[in-house]
């Protein structure tokens, strides 16, 4: 019997990816553990590993194609002394039945009762909320339209029969795309041709309100350069735009200042073994940035959460996620167990995972998960920011640029090399007095560094 290849969901999140690659064609011989094709996701590249041996009879899907859905038939391997003709056939058994019962419908139709005149229907609303009916929506749709304040009655549903979905929550939040459930229209304007025409839906609104045909024509045609969302823009999208809307930041900014910091660092790296001719490591002022957060969500264990709707996750780890930029978009690689890793460990394995994630070769369980996150700017100049919250982590700081400031120092003016440094919060799961005793541990860490060698 034929064994269906499916496409897999490399990750818990995963609904859709694209087949990059086949490395096996039609004809071949495959065995169990053999490397089979390439799958892209929304922030890597995986490979695909056959479970079962055979001859791979056909590829139902070729490379290149876009948006597979999770559990739709890829390829079809044929078993050992099986017909490799028969088992890349399309199967046919469904046909016949389609086909017997077509008359039987036909017939069906034609002995039905004709309809009561349209004059005789009663006129009924949608079910709703008000009326005493359970509004039909998904969980989160329910959840975000609480916290919105939003009516479930007044929402077109956009879902399966009509069932209310997130995006009809942030359209309706947006203020365009949501309309009061509609009221059947009388009788006699629902006969005739015209009721047989639905109008056309509008576009989707965008977060400003405006559908994309309404951006584009706030524009000269040919001034443009329109290039479709991939799947990474497309996720990027939807996760900052959904933890901006739920997740109720506050921010904290301390300055640190660096020069113990830079001073010791210059001294790690001179003292550097050579390995090969080349030094161990070489450490950045980011690496030192990853473990002093980690010890400080060690130091301050109330902070380092993450917040659900039954119960708060207390992390026993500090597993911290720095922000990597790659071509059109960005990935969060995550260090585990930071605060009991040396510095030359957390480097090494930060200059890893950077070069795999720019390659789109991290593995699921390399950028998922975490307790909380850097995002350095420091490089480009950037003297501060706000950083959006990373769900599931309750808490990211900010990196800004190392510059030399004028400082109080003793009572005297004086010039020490600043830092500034600024935490976004999730306020359900970290209070503002929590959050500033996070920010002070930091700092600590920071400005003496001799501690994280302790």
């Amino acid at each position: 019997m034929p064994t269906n290849i499916l496409m897999p969901a490399l990750s818990p999140t995963m609904e859709k990816g694209n087949l990059a690659k086949w490395l096996k064609k039609e004809g071949d011989t495959i065995k169990s553990g053999d490397i089979i094709a390439e799958i892209e996701t929304d922030k890597a590249t995986m490979e695909v590993e056959a479970v079962d041996e055979g001859i791979l009879a056909k590829i139902v899907v070729p490379e290149g194609t876009a948006d597979v859905a999770v559990n739709e038939i890829i390829g079809v391997i044929a078993a050992e002394g099986e017909d490799v003709k028969a088992a890349a056939a399309p199967p046919k058994a469904a046909e016949a039945p389609k086909a017997a019962e077509a008359p039987k419908a036909e017939a069906a139709k034609a002995e039905a009762p004709k309809p009561a005149p349209a004059a005789a229907a009663p006129v009924t609303s949608a079910p709703s909320a008000s009326s005493g009916e359970r509004a039909f929506a998904s969980p989160l749709a329910r959840r975000l339209a609480k916290e919105a304040g939003l009516d479930l009655a007044k929402v077109q549903g956009s879902g399966p029969h009509g069932r209310i979905v997130e995006k009809d929550i942030e359209a309706a939040k947006a203020g365009g795309g949501a309309k009061a459930a509609s009221v059947a229209a009388p009788a006699t304007a629902a006969s005739g041709p015209a009721a047989a025409a639905a109008p056309k839906p509008a576009a989707a609104p965008v977060a400003s309100g405006m559908s994309d045909d309404a951006v584009r024509k706030l524009f000269e045609p040919g001034s443009y350069e329109e290039i479709p969302h991939d799947g990474m823009r497309k996720t990027i999208a939807r996760r900052l735009t959904e933890s901006k809307q739920t997740i109720p930041h506050f921010y904290l900014t301390v300055d640190c200042e660096l020069d113990a910091l830079l001073k010791l660092r210059g001294e790690l790296n001179d003292a550097a073994p050579l390995i090969d001719g080349k030094p161990g490591y070489k450490l950045s002022v980011n690496d030192m940035v990853i473990k002093a957060l980690a010890l400080a969500l060690r130091a301050v264990p109330d902070a380092n959460v993450s917040f659900t709707e039954t119960a708060l996750l207390k992390h026993k780890h500090a597993d911290v996620g720095v922000a990597v930029a790659i071509p059109n978009g960005l990935i969060t690689p995550v260090i585990r167990d930071a605060c009991h890793k040396g510095l030359s460990q957390i480097s090494n394995e930060m200059k890893d995972l950077a070069n795999r994630a720019k390659n789109r070769k991290l593995k699921p369980e390399e950028y998922q998960g975490g307790t909380s996150s850097v995002s350095n700017l420091g490089m480009f100049g950037t003297k501060d920011f706000t950083a959006i919250i990373n769900p599931p982590h309750a808490t990211i700081i900010a990196v800004g640029a190392g510059e030399q400031r004028a400082v109080v120092k003793n009572g005297a003016l004086a010039i020490a090399t600043v830092m500034s440094v600024t935490l976004s919060a999730d306020h359900r799961a970290v209070d503002g007095a929590l959050g500033a005793q996070l920010m002070q541990a930091f700092k600590g860490y920071i400005e003496k560094p001799l501690a994280m060698l302790v």
